[in-house]
């Protein structure tokens, strides 16, 4: 079996990194194994390259992970091979990266002195070239180059001091840096936290009388769940035989830092984070956009499945009508291409426009952000192609103009168009009649009645927390051949 395959170009988007779910069984009736499984499916947007459960069956440790989306990973056959146990962990991940090992697969188990744990992150920790040079120093020896097998030795290291699981997952939270939203399967108890900024996403809810963590409340509408709350940032939550426990860490951030993005387009439109509906936010924002840009036009359409929120509410507020612009196919196959075309081809096959809606028409189109411009580009193409008379592209978010160090892939300032383009420079490079994004005021305004701060840095470069100087180079990778 290869250590490293191809992965299918994503299509000019920014994504998250990963999804996590945890459960707890007091119900003996429930199947842990086909809630957690459910519960990956829900989470399917945030990651799709790799996906994994860990089942804890009397303290012992059962993992089925592969590369691949969740329904690839699992069938019949493998959900088979996992016992029924009291708590289980689920993952899947999203990485940026042109190829990925499957060691980094999650959930990852550690065995170590006191026992075993199995971890599932979502994030980014900032500080990983130090912490892992200083393991390293230590005679730790790494499988991959992934954040959570660099968290699960930081808490290892950290439980050979300390009486208890708890005080070593609380001590190694002051020494990781950035973002995370984690859980932990332990031998008696499953855990979640969170950094102290609040990053990324974390909730609790009920199936039953068993405890779920994870990273969307969407997920336990899907399992018939109910959400307790979120997560406090720097909070960290157990539950045991005991029943459900809150520990908050001794450090506080200066300003907590929600990633807005998540209202945009990272989170699932059925989600409630920090007490705000993702979809009202995606409306809100559609609303806004008129406010700001009140064009004449004769159809109002949204780019599936990005924008569609968002027209809608533009639509609501301006009252011009609402139209399907773009066919969307629904059964791309994610090894549609081969080599350098792959990309291309992906692009211009995963949708259509609808001439017999958009012929002769103005059209305004709203999409969630541009990152490179290709997919914009793209699309304004294919409405000339498709007869429209004028197009007006809307985003209903403020230009890319910085990396994010901080749980979604927008990596490289220099892939960023608004970085090297004003935003008239990016509308004649995509062809577009009119071409406005959403200002921060606006977008911050989608949000409100969110009960934490929110990052905007990738906006407007204010981030609450310390950004990296250094970066973790794997020295082996350039000698790894990708299949």
């Amino acid at each position: 079996m290869k250590n490293y395959v191809d992965i299918t170009p994503a299509l000019d988007k920014a994504n998250d990194e990963c999804g996590v779910f945890g459960i707890y069984r007091n119900d003996e009736a429930l199947n842990v194994v086909a809630v957690t499984h459910d519960a990956l499916y829900s989470l399917q947007h945030r990651g799709h390259i790799s996906a994994g459960i860990t089942v804890n069956e009397n303290q012992s440790f059962t993992t089925v992970k592969e590369l691949g989306m969740v329904s690839e990973v699992f069938n019949e056959k493998t959900l088979k091979k996992l016992p029924n146990g009291k708590i289980a962990v689920g993952h899947v991940r999203y990485t940026s990266g042109g190829a990925l090992d499957r060691a980094a697969n999650q959930p990852l188990v550690l065995r170590y002195k006191e026992g075993s744990i199995a971890i599932a992150n979502n994030g980014s920790i900032t500080n990983f070239p130090e912490i892992r040079k200083e393991l390293e120093r230590g005679g730790s020896i790494f499988q991959s180059n992934s954040n959570a097998e660099v968290m699960a030795y930081v808490i290892a290291t950290e439980r050979i001091a300390t009486d208890n699981l708890e005080d070593a997952v609380l001590r190694a939270m002051k020494r990781l840096k950035g973002a995370y939203s984690t859980v932990i399967c332990a031998p008696t108890r499953l855990i979640g936290f969170r950094d102290i900024y609040g990053f990324r996403p974390l909730c609790v809810g009920k199936i039953g009388e068993s405890y779920v963590i994870t990273s969307e409340s969407c997920v336990l509408d899907t399992i018939g769940g109910t959400l307790i709350r979120d997560v406090r940032p720097g909070e960290m939550v157990v539950i045991d035989e005991e029943g459900f426990h809150s520990f908050m860490l001794d450090k506080k951030a200066p300003k907590t830092s929600l990633c807005v993005f998540e209202y945009v387009y990272v989170a699932r439109p059925d989600s409630f984070i920090n007490n705000v509906s993702v979809y009202n936010a995606r409306l809100k924002a559609g609303e806004l956009l008129f406010r700001e840009y009140p064009i004449e036009a004769d159809m109002v359409c949204g780019v599936p499945d990005s924008g569609i929120i968002a027209a809608e509410g533009y639509a609501r507020a301006s009252g011009i009508p609402y139209g399907m612009g773009f066919i969307k196919n629904k059964f791309l196959g994610r090894n549609a291409g081969t080599g350098m075309d792959k990309k291309k081809r992906l692009l211009h096959t995963k949708l259509s426009a609808l001439k017999c809606n958009v012929e002769g028409k103005r059209v305004i189109v709203i999409d969630d952000s541009i990152v490179r411009g290709q997919t914009s580009q793209h699309i304004v193409n294919l409405l000339r192609k498709a007869g429209a008379r004028e197009i007006h592209m809307l985003i209903s978010s403020p230009p890319f103009i910085f990396p994010c160090y901080f749980g979604i892939d927008i990596s490289d300032r220099e892939n960023l168009i608004a970085n090297k383009m004003s935003i008239d420079e990016i509308r004649r490079e995509i062809g577009a009649d009119t071409l406005g994004y959403l200002s921060v005021k606006s977008l911050r305004e989608t949000a409100a009645g969110c009960d934490i701060d929110l990052c905007d840095g990738c906006f407007t470069k204010q981030f609450s927390a310390e950004v990296p100087t250094t970066f973790f180079v794997d020295k082996y990778a350039s000698k790894i051949k990708r299949s």
